[in-house]
C-alpha cells in the first residue's frame, strides 16, 4: 500500500474474487467453461482461467462478454506477475470487447474495477482514481478481498497522482483519502487498507502527530484483519521507521535529530513488544 509497498500488499495479498453471475446473459448453454474460468481465477491459476474463458468465448456466444471479462482480469494478474507489456495490451482489448449490456450488476462493478486496475498499471493514476472512486463502495457487494483491493488501488492511485503535483497542489488530495478511510473504519474496523492509509495520508498531509497515533491504533487493530495483521503490521512498521520517524526528527534542531530519531524508534519498538 502506498509508496512504501507494492500494489496490493495489505489488501492486495488476497485474490480479487470474481462473482459467479446469475443473470441470463451469464447463463450459457454450457456453463461449465465460464464457471471453471472463474474458479481458476479465484484460485490464482490465471493460465487455466484464460484458457477456459477463451473456450467459452468461442463455444458459447451468450457468455462471450462474461468470459472476456475473466480473460481481461486474468491477463492483468499475469502482468502483475511477469510485467510483460503484451499482457496489458491484450487485457485492454479483452475489457474493451465486453458488452456491459450482457453483464449482470456485479459483473459491471468488476468491469469498472478491472478498468481502474488497468489504468493504474499503465500509470494513469488520475483517471484510475476517478474511475475507481464511484465503485469502491459498490465493490462491497463482491467478496471482502475485492473491496479491500479496490479501496487500496483508489488510495494508492490518488497518492501517486499527488506525488506528481507541485507541493502547493497536493493539499487537496490527502483530505479525500483521510475522510474516506475514517468512514471505512467506522463501517469496518478490521479494514487493513483503511488503517494503513489513514496513517499514511495524515503523514503526507503534514499531520505527523495524528499519523503516529493512527499508526499505533492500526498496529493494535491489525489483529482484527483477515490475515491477523501480518501484512498490515509490516506496512505500518515500514511507514513509521522509514518515513514518519525521520519526518518528526526533522522538526528538531539538526544537532538533536539523530538522538530524537533513536528515542522515537525505541519508543516504537517498545510499543510493538507490548502489543
Amino acid at each position: 500500500m502506498g509508496s512504501f509497498s507494492s500494489l496490493g500488499t495489505a489488501a492486495g495479498a488476497a485474490l480479487l474474487v470474481l462473482a459467479i453471475a446469475q443473470g441470463a446473459a451469464a447463463a450459457p448453454a454450457k456453463p461449465d467453461l465460464l464457471t471453471d474460468a472463474r474458479r481458476f481465477y479465484n484460485q490464482g491459476h490465471y493460465d487455466r482461467a484464460l484458457e477456459s474463458a477463451r473456450q467459452a468465448v468461442t463455444t458459447t456466444p451468450a457468455a462471450a462478454s462474461s468470459a472476456r471479462l475473466v480473460m481481461g482480469r486474468a491477463r492483468l494478474e499475469r502482468y502483475r506477475q511477469a510485467f510483460l507489456a503484451r499482457e496489458l495490451e491484450d487485457a485492454r482489448m479483452d475489457l474493451r470487447a465486453v458488452d456491459p449490456r450482457a453483464l449482470d450488476g456485479r459483473e459491471r462493478i468488476e468491469l469498472q474495477v478491472g478498468l481502474g486496475e488497468l489504468l493504474y498499471l499503465e500509470e494513469r493514476f488520475g483517471p484510475a482514481a476517478e474511475l475507481l472512486d464511484p465503485v469502491v463502495d459498490a465493490s462491497m457487494t463482491l467478496a471482502p478481498d475485492a473491496h479491500d483491493r479496490a479501496l487500496d488501488w483508489w488510495a494508492t492511485a490518488l497518492d501517486r497522482q499527488a506525488q506528481s503535483l507541485a507541493p502547493a497542489d497536493r493539499a487537496a488530495v490527502y483530505p479525500r483519502i483521510i475522510t474516506r478511510m475514517e468512514q471505512e473504519l467506522r463501517r469496518d474496523p478490521s479494514s487493513a487498507p483503511a488503517s494503513y492509509w489513514l496513517a499514511a495520508a495524515a503523514r503526507a498531509a503534514g499531520d505527523l502527530e495524528r499519523s503516529w497515533a493512527a499508526a499505533s491504533a492500526g498496529w493494535i487493530r491489525a489483529a482484527l484483519a483477515r490475515d491477523r495483521g501480518e501484512t498490515l503490521r509490516a506496512d505500518l512498521d515500514k511507514l513509521v521507521t522509514q518515513a514518519l520517524i525521520p519526518d518528526r526528527a526533522a522538526k528538531t534542531l539538526p544537532r538533536d535529530r539523530r538522538q530524537t530519531a533513536a528515542t522515537m524508534l525505541a519508543e516504537w519498538e517498545a510499543f510493538k513488544k507490548i502489543w
